[in-house]
């Protein structure tokens, strides 16, 4: 699993050292990682083989010429680039979606499980900060409704 949240500086080449767990998690028969436009937010998304074969599981479930199967394929697909690591355990983003994203400088990559995304740092800060409340607000509403639910049931 893709875990923890990491700032790494940009060199002058768009290059960014991926955290040697990243790396570990991408291993296969291809050393590296697939990065596109995140569909959800203002960053790049990325991971190895299995989120690849995610992405495309879920598009060949839908019929060819559905709307939402042609807009997953440009967004995903057309937007997705293989990112080969070098020696020094480093992927180059492409200028494209460092343009994109505002990644000049600082970024921030941040892992979710099956997947990490790659952030503008002043923009995830934004970002967490949104999450955090969101998360917080749908956790409180859980819990009320499995109260609910528990005393429904024992009334």
């Amino acid at each position: 699993m893709f875990l923890s949240t990491f700032e790494k500086q940009l060199d002058g080449k768009r290059r960014i050292v991926v955290p040697q767990d990243f790396r570990a998690q991408t291993a296969g028969p291809f050393d590296g990682v697939f990065c596109f436009p995140s569909i959800e937010a203002d960053c790049i998304e990325g991971g190895g083989k299995s989120l690849f074969d995610r992405y495309s599981g879920v598009i060949e479930e839908l019929e060819f010429g559905d709307p939402i199967r042609s807009a997953l394929e440009v967004s995903v697909l057309g937007g997705m680039a293989q990112l080969s690591y070098d020696t020094a355990g480093r992927i180059t983003l492409p200028e494209l979606l460092c343009t994109q994203f505002g990644l000049s400088d600082w970024v921030v990559v941040v892992g979710l499980g099956d997947r990490f995304q790659i952030w503008n740092r002043d923009a995830f800060q934004a970002h967490r900060a949104t999450q955090r409340e969101v998360a917080r607000e749908g956790l409180s509403t859980m819990r009320a409704q499995q109260r609910a639910a528990k005393l429904s049931a024992a009334g």
